[in-house]
């Protein structure tokens, strides 16, 4: 495969580009304690502002959120009671991340092009790093967003402290991840086929050789883990509530 001249091609491309979004919110939520796709957050449901990041995207076309057997009939309840249009179907993921995420893109229409795959516990998600993300992998195949590390790294040898690890070399990954759809269902296929642990769905796609064209994106675009986080994301919801008035 001349990966060169594909790339050539598609950064020729002047499409406006089209996606399915899956919304994965079938983990366990054990370091929260609780549930945390129901927790309020500025009196919305987690998952509720997650979905409605790519309802209210124009270039979001359909969208299916994967959740726990357990949780399907409320967050589908949730979705109707906050108008979510374009969510097509509330289903159960799987016992991972990656069958999760093999779950839900197969449930998309057979027709997209594209599939974003996006956090449930990242409730802040912007229409910037939507669209930039799209058009990443509109370009690229596959693209996600993401953040320079801050921090001072270093390596841990036999437990003590080793050798520096350059920052500049480090990034911090988020989602929302847009791919190709042949290329996610058939990398996320062959990472279940060869029962392969991916760390997220970008690890799949490396599997087959492509690479994967990187974005900016938000540092408050986090990821709900811990209780401590909440707070933090009131801080920074009530900071852009108040950059709208």
């Amino acid at each position: 495969m001349d990966y060169k001249k594909i790339l050539d091609r598609f950064r020729t491309n002047t499409e406006t580009p089209h996606c399915s979004a899956v919304i994965l919110a079938a983990g366990s939520s054990t370091r929260m304690g609780q549930d945390k796709s129901i927790l309020s957050l500025g009196g919305i449901p987690v998952i509720i502002r997650a979905i409605r990041a790519f309802e209210q995207h124009e270039l979001v076309d359909e969208i299916i959120v994967v959740t726990r057997e357990e949780a399907i009939q409320s967050i589908a309840d949730l979705c109707v009671q906050f108008g979510m249009k374009k969510v097509k179907k509330v289903m159960a993921g799987g016992t991972t991340r990656a069958e999760s995420s093999l779950a839900g893109v197969v449930a998309t229409d057979s027709k997209a092009k594209y599939i974003a795959i996006h956090d449930g516990a990242r409730p802040l998600v912007t229409q910037r790093v939507i669209t930039d993300t799209l058009y990443g992998a509109r370009d690229y195949h596959a693209a996600i967003p993401v953040i320079p590390s801050t921090d001072t790294l270093r390596c841990v040898e036999n437990g003590f402290i080793g050798g520096d690890v350059d920052r500049d070399s480090v990034i911090r990954v988020q989602t929302p991840q847009i791919f190709d759809a042949d290329l996610i269902k058939g990398a996320l296929t062959y990472a279940a086929k060869k029962q392969i642990p991916v760390t997220d769905d970008s690890s799949a796609v490396r599997l087959t050789g492509f690479k994967i064209k990187t974005v900016d994106g938000d540092v408050n675009n986090i990821k709900l883990t811990t209780p401590d986080d909440l707070p933090v994301a009131e801080a920074i919801l009530r900071e852009r509530e108040g950059e709208t008035h």
